[in-house]
Formats: structure tokens, sequence, C-alpha cells
């Protein structure tokens, strides 16, 4: 992608092209990282279904708190597109916005860690069953070592897509599926002369990946002389405490956008261990399936947060206008596909984890099945409201967008979901049909938004 070369609109078929040239790779870079964790579940499912429900309500927790972080270093792409946009290459602002970002990620991560530290307590607070919990505790403990890594390589692929080379994502995210699937292969089952540890292994195996994934983000970044003229790991320990303060003022609402999210998904898989481990096992391989779908139109996102940030940066309302509409129109087209797919084939895609055939995951199937009919029903939501939060990003309106997600994550998604899982026939069901809810009232809410940017005074610096 040539995004520096062109300071103006190119025009709707361009404009396309060149969201499409960015988004594709930062979509299958997305693709890839959710492959990373199916494969830690295909591995665990053979465990057994205490092992899965107990790995399930660990990465609950752990998402919640990893998403948090992820928002706060997203900040990174609209300010690094605006400095682009403005007064390209803006090697020293862009320098110190990573630089300022790195110092973010080191000092919440350490939070998470403590955080971590605590997962065991919080599921037996929420009435999980002892077994459960004592497993999904001794998981987390291992995995929590993993966060620093994540949240660095965070920064860095952030960095390195706003410069235009998400490819650079791609190929490291894939580099981690392989690294990842080794690793769970030696060390849950005792494979390859390592021992058999079982969910330990699964969570060391994260830990082998993830730090693999950060020193391959260091390197490329060293080798690419377009990358490394920036010096982004130079003069590390100066601060530029106004940039610090940027990436607070538009990350903050960023991670509690995703935070708000995420969480009322993890609070479901909570909700669901309520009614037992098999509907909180088919809920796990319900989430993966959505998941998977949702990363392609999360690609687009981010792509249109950097287009929108860059045309932002130069001035340019029609550029704005352009990029904004073009990245909707692809991201709400591939989750089209994607609900067709989930109708029409869903046992081909439970295969992937469980044999449908086998008896004795009968009744995993039968929840996960019905489970599927609600997710195809939202997937155009899910894609809308996730492309809608990356365009309203590069315009660098976070604030709202973060009110908006609370409100409708928590208040008619979260509230129907208990509403209808607990005092209605709908039982887990129910729940699902609430989440549906939340995502609906996001996307109609936030493309009003974007559709009234002007009106609500967004193109002020324009």
């Amino acid at each position: 992608m040539r995004m520096i070369a062109h300071p103006r609109p190119l025009g709707w078929k361009a404009e396309s092209i060149a969201t499409l040239r960015l988004a594709g790779p930062l979509a299958l870079a997305n693709l890839l990282q959710m492959l990373t964790y199916a494969v830690d579940v295909m591995f665990i499912a053979r465990l057994g279904t205490n092992e899965l429900a107990a790995s399930s309500l660990a990465i609950s927790i752990f998402a919640i708190m990893l998403s948090a972080l992820s928002g706060l270093m997203s900040a990174v792409s609209p300010i690094a597109a605006a400095e682009l946009g403005a007064r390209a290459p803006a090697l020293r602002p862009i320098r110190r916005t990573v630089r300022m970002a790195l110092w973010l990620g080191l000092g919440f991560s350490v939070l998470g860690i403590l955080l971590c530290t605590q997962a065991e307590a919080i599921m037996l607070l929420t009435g999980q069953q002892p077994e459960i919990a004592a497993l999904g505790g001794t998981y987390i403990t291992i995995l929590m070592w993993s966060i620093l890594p994540m949240v660095l390589s965070m920064v860095l692929r952030n960095f390195v897509s706003a410069l235009g080379k998400p490819f650079f994502a791609t190929a490291i995210t894939g580099l981690a599926v392989v690294v990842n699937t080794i690793a769970n292969y030696a060390l849950i089952f005792g494979n390859l002369g390592a021992p058999a540890l079982g969910l330990e292994g699964a969570a060391i195996a994260t830990g082998i990946s993830t730090t693999t994934v950060f020193f391959a983000y260091v390197l490329a970044i060293r080798l690419d002389a377009g990358l490394h003229r920036y010096h982004v790991f130079g003069f590390f320990w100066r601060p530029d405490w106004q940039r610090l303060r940027e990436l607070v003022r538009i990350g903050l609402p960023i991670s509690f956008t995703v935070l708000a999210e995420v969480g009322v998904f993890s609070a479901a898989a909570f909700l669901m261990g309520l009614f037992g481990a098999a509907q909180l096992a088919a809920h796990t391989l319900a989430i993966q399936l959505v998941a998977l779908a949702f990363m392609v139109p999360a690609g687009v996102g981010q792509a249109a947060t950097i287009r929108v940030g860059y045309f932002l940066g130069a001035r340019e309302p029609e550029g704005i206008r352009q990029a904004g509409w073009s990245s909707i129109f692809i991201g709400t087209g591939f989750m089209a596909l994607s609900a067709t797919t989930l109708l029409l084939a869903p046992d081909l895609l439970f295969r992937l984890y469980l044999d449908p055939d086998d008896p004795a995951n009968a009744a995993v199937i039968g929840f996960a099945l019905s489970y599927t009919l609600v997710c195809a029903a939202f997937q155009l939501f899910d894609g809308l409201q996730v492309v809608c939060v990356g365009v309203l990003r590069g315009l660098q309106d976070t604030r709202v967008p973060m009110w908006i997600a609370i409100f409708s994550y928590w208040v008619p998604g979260f509230g129907l979901a208990v509403g209808l899982g607990f005092f209605t026939p709908l039982e887990d069901l129910g729940i699902w049909i609430g989440l549906a809810a939340g995502l609906v009232s996001a996307a109609l809410m936030l493309l009003y938004r974007w559709h009234g940017r002007e009106r609500f005074g967004l193109l002020q610096s324009v």
C-alpha cells in the first residue's frame, strides 16, 4: 500500500482497493491470531469437557484484561496515521508515539499479571464449580506471563501497519501459529520427547509462541530500512509526557470500548457455566466460530482507522468520506457471506473441534447448533459495529463510541441475556439473544454517529 504517496482522495474504486490492500493482510493476521487460539481449543478439547470448560473461564478473564490493553495500545494507529497525513514521514513524532506506547505497555502489563493471580478466586466468587475453577486457576497462572510480550507486540504491530507494511503482521502471526501448534502437540500430550503436561502445557505453549512473536517484530523492524529509520527503540528512557497524555486520551476510551464488548461476552461465559459444563463447552465452540468470522471486519476496521486518520491529518474531508464508507461496505459485505456459511454448514465447522458423530459429544454439539443460529442472525451487525468503531477511531473520536458501547452491551445486551436466560424458558439460548440485541444497538448508534460526523463536530480540524 502506497499510503504516503497519495495525499489527496483517490476516488471510490481506488480507495476501496487501497483499503483492501491494507485490510487484507490485517484481516489475515487477525484470522491467524484466532487460529492460534483455535489450536489451543482443538488440543484442549481432547483433554476432556472439564479442561475445555476451565480454559474457557480462564480465557474469559484473560481476554477481558488483554483486550483492554489492546485497545490502549491501538491508539498508536490513528495518531501515527494523522502524523503521516500531515507531514510524512514524521520520523520524530511517530518515534515518540511508539516509545510512549511501549512505556504504557510495560506498566499496564504488570497490572494485568497481578489481576491474573486472582483468577481462581474470581471464578469461585461467580459460583463456578470448584474443580473447574482450580483447573482454570492453574492454567492462567502460567498463561499470565505471556501478557508482556503480547502487549509489546501489539504496539509494534500497530506501528508497522500504520507505516503501510501490514504484511509483517501476517507473516509473524503465521509463524506464531506454527510455533504454537508444535508446542501444544509436544507439551500437552508428551510428544517429541517433551513431558505430558496437559492443560499446563497449553499455557506454556502460548508463552513460547508470544515471546517468539515479539522478537520477530523487533527483528523485522531492524532489518527493514523503511521501518528502521524511525529508530523506535532509540533513547527509550526519554519521556514525552505530552505524547503519553495523548495516547491515554485516545487509547483509554478505546480500551473501555473493547472492554465493554469483550466483557459482556466473557460474562456470558460465566452465565453459561451456571447451566452446566456442556452448555459452557458449546458456548466456547460457538464463540470460536463467531470470533473467526469477526476477525475479517475487525481487520477492515483497523485499516479504516489508518485510512481515515491519514486523511484527517491531510485535512481532506472527501478522502475521509470515501475511506469510511468503503470500509463499511467491505466489512458488512463479508459478514453477509459469513452468516450464510453459519446457516448452511455448521456441522462442517464444528468438525474442526469435535467429532459430531461421537455420541459423547451429542449434547455439546446440540447446544452449539442452537447458538450458531443466533450467531448467523447478528453477523451483519457485528461487522457493521466494528468497522464503524474503526472509522470513528480514525477521526480520533473515541469517547462517545465508548459510551455507546457500554450502554449497548450492558443495558439491552446483558440485561436481556440475564432476563431471557434466567426468567424465561429460553434459558441458555436467551443469553445469546441478549448478546445479539447488544450488537444491533451498538451498530445502529455508531453508524448514526459516523453518518452525522460533520453535524457532531468531528471534522473541526479538517
